[in-house]
């Protein structure tokens, strides 16, 4: 009984493979629509995207354009190729503002665009893009049920961001341009008030307003010395237990040695 459910299975997939190699060859779109179709619900996917790809361009304009391209870019998304995915969901979604796969394919589109999303050391052109079409789908579907993992990979994405700028403003200080360094900091803390990071930016401030004080030219040591108090008093301000109170208060004792010299 084995050994003929066994053959059955092989004559299945024998003909399934020789169905399959004659639409490749066909120059029928209608015969090549019908195997991709069968090779999609297959869960075949490599093999369906081959053939739309030969009967994506003679499709448009047709009846059953719509179930096809809405099929094809499932089949890329589903192979993991997120930037043709996307770009045919998007295509779709322009092409048929009035389908019922609209919201679907809106939201697919756009969460392509987080698949390529790279890791935050990297360049973030994808990141920006996709919290740009992500938050166009927010807009667009405001009741979709997909609304609040769009939030989720919003906030994501932000935070790679953020990790960037942080970790940016840090290179500074790493490099000893304490002066970019400061900078930096006070422009990540503004554009990121909430950020878990905080701490980190406020104590680098610190290090970086300091190693700039102390190795100043005796004309802006005092200004700069000032500066670098200041920094320590934010730090401490913002957490009065900071795991780098040790550090900052042996450049504190410095700051207030040094600057003794210009109150007598």
């Amino acid at each position: 009984m084995k050994k003929i459910v066994a053959l059955f299975a092989l004559i299945v997939i024998v003909s399934s493979c020789s169905e399959y190699q004659k639409a490749l060859k066909s120059e029928d779109v209608a015969v090549k629509f019908a195997s991709a179709t069968k090779m999609y619900e297959a869960k075949k996917y490599n093999k369906a995207i081959r053939l739309f790809d030969q009967i994506a361009s003679a499709y448009k304009g047709k009846p059953q354009a719509e179930k096809m391209f809405y099929m094809y870019a499932q089949a890329l998304y589903k192979t993991e190729q997120f930037y043709l995915a996307g770009y045919q969901f998007e295509s779709f979604a322009s092409s048929y503002p009035r389908s019922e796969k609209i919201e679907e394919a809106s939201f697919l589109g756009a969460k392509c665009f987080t698949k390529l999303s790279p890791v935050y050391s990297l360049d973030q052109v994808d990141t920006y893009k996709a919290i740009d079409k992500l938050q166009a789908f927010i807009d667009e579907f405001p009741k979709s049920e997909q609304l609040a993992e769009a939030n989720v990979l919003v906030k994501t994405l932000r935070e790679k961001l953020e990790k960037k700028a942080f970790e940016n403003a840090k290179i500074y200080n790493n490099i000893s341009d304490y002066k970019a360094a400061m900078v930096a900091f006070d422009n990540f803390i503004i554009n990121y008030p909430g950020t878990p990071y905080k701490e980190k930016a406020l104590y680098y401030k610190l290090d970086s307003a300091y190693n700039l004080a102390i190795n100043s030219v005796p004309a802006k040591m005092e200004d700069r010395l000032k500066s670098a108090k200041a920094a320590y008093t934010s730090l401490i301000k913002f957490k009065s237990d900071t795991e780098f109170k040790t550090k900052a208060d042996e450049m504190l004792a410095r700051i207030e040695k040094d600057l003794k010299q210009y109150s007598k």
